[in-house]
């Protein structure tokens, strides 16, 4: 039982805090074209080259009018049309109007625009039927963002919410930081590639492959060195590599207690790097710390164990050293469990569930089913993480518990 040996375990918070605390984001940065921009991270803060809208325009299709020609509260004759893109610049006589339409640019001396629906049109002209404030219905010029204003600050990713934005406002290119690069590897002799047929005792190679899929949607860049066996100047020899081309290097297997020996020897002669024993489930074992040059992470080797870790861990990782400052995991919300769900206290446990919602507007989650720490499938099947406390029991059907709702990374 996990629970009677817990006191060597550092906690998620604990292991956040020694990591992040170390770590500074890159300092390279490039100029790119809006048009390949998606997914980077703002390296300055974006400011406005215009005003928006770049010129006072009408907010309704209506009548432009002067105060003064409204006095006698008689029709006015139409003097013109402005319609965006096309607007009015001839001469306006007194006591008139000029028609324009939503977006037009508003011609010289107007003072209010009245909207359509407040006017009554007949062969004498145009009669408006409501008390007319001075301004509106127009939008002035800047409005909505000045010239020089911050639009952006740095650190944020730009992504469909941002980069319209920015290509409204003429901005052709923006200040991003470069792309991280991450070199990956997994340990083992038993590991087989994905795509290849397995020999006795083998068994496919999920974490590399599930890491790689999780590098590229973090828009890093990933150097894959395969698979490299148990053998100690093999291993080596990835490892320097590794460090010598990467800003952080991620392995999977070889870190948990009596398989760490010789690779923690290595790692203590290549950098300054940590074994932890967390008090997570899945994934208690986890490494962390420098090399010579690179970072340093190291997954468990059970499939969900390397996952959650990667995602809990080392994605806010990522995110940091990349300058992504707005980067945060989805808030956890209280749902009602409506199945039991099996827990020994001592870990912080993270099982894969799936919450909805019920006619009442409640939120509701279930297990996926068998939470062992090989069973992939749980997240495929899953929305979410059901987060338990660390000092709870067995939960029954009925209690309420928190739920993480899984961000893009593991999204459904």
């Amino acid at each position: 039982m996990d629970h009677c040996h817990t006191s060597d375990l550092i906690s998620l918070e604990q292991a956040l805090e020694k990591m992040l605390s170390q770590l500074s984001p890159l300092q390279q940065t490039e100029s790119i074209a809006l048009t390949a921009a998606a997914g980077r991270i703002t390296a300055a803060p974006v400011i406005s080259p215009i005003d928006v809208p770049p010129f006072a325009n009408s907010a309704m299709d209506g009548y432009a009018v002067r105060l003064a020609d409204l006095q006698a509260n008689t029709p006015l004759p139409v003097a013109g049309k402005a319609f965006a893109g096309a607007p009015f610049n001839g001469e306006w006589p007194a006591n008139s109007c000029i028609r324009i339409m939503t977006g037009a640019p508003i011609p010289a001396g107007t003072e209010a625009v009245i909207m359509q629906e407040q006017a009554e049109v007949s062969e004498a002209g145009v009669r408006f039927t409501v008390e007319v404030q001075t301004g509106q219905n127009i939008r002035l010029a800047g409005e909505d963002i000045r010239q020089g204003a911050e639009v952006l600050p740095a650190g944020v990713r730009l992504g469909a919410a941002q980069l319209p934005l920015l290509a409204s406002l003429g901005v052709a290119d923006v200040q991003v930081m470069r792309k991280l690069k991450v070199a990956v590897f997994s340990t083992g002799d038993e590991l087989q590639p994905v795509g290849q047929p397995l020999q006795a005792g083998q068994i496919y190679d999920t974490n590399r492959f599930a890491v790689r899929l999780m590098l590229e949607q973090l828009g890093c860049e990933t150097l894959d060195l395969g698979i490299i066996r148990d053998d100690q100047h093999a291993l080596r020899a990835a490892f320097e590599q590794a460090d010598s081309q990467a800003d952080v290097v991620i392995s999977s297997g070889g870190v948990s207690v009596g398989e760490a020996d010789y690779t923690k020897q290595m790692l203590d002669e290549l950098g300054e790097v940590s074994f932890w024993k967390l008090a997570i489930k899945p994934g208690k074992p986890f490494a962390f710390g420098k090399l010579k040059h690179a970072w340093f992470c190291g997954l468990p080797g059970n499939p969900v164990s390397a996952a959650l870790t990667f995602y809990q861990l080392v994605q806010p990782l990522l995110a940091k050293l990349a300058g992504h400052s707005d980067w945060h995991l989805p808030p956890r919300l209280k749902a009602r469990t409506l199945t039991p769900l099996k827990k020994a206290p001592g870990r912080l446990d993270f099982q894969r569930g799936v919450f909805t919602s019920n006619a009442q507007g409640e939120l509701e989650v279930s297990t996926t089913g068998h939470q062992g720490s090989h069973i992939f499938s749980s997240f495929s099947q899953g929305n979410c993480f059901i987060v338990l406390e660390r000092e709870r029991g067995f939960v029954a059907a009925g209690e309420m518990v928190e739920v993480e709702p899984f961000n893009a990374l593991l999204r459904n």
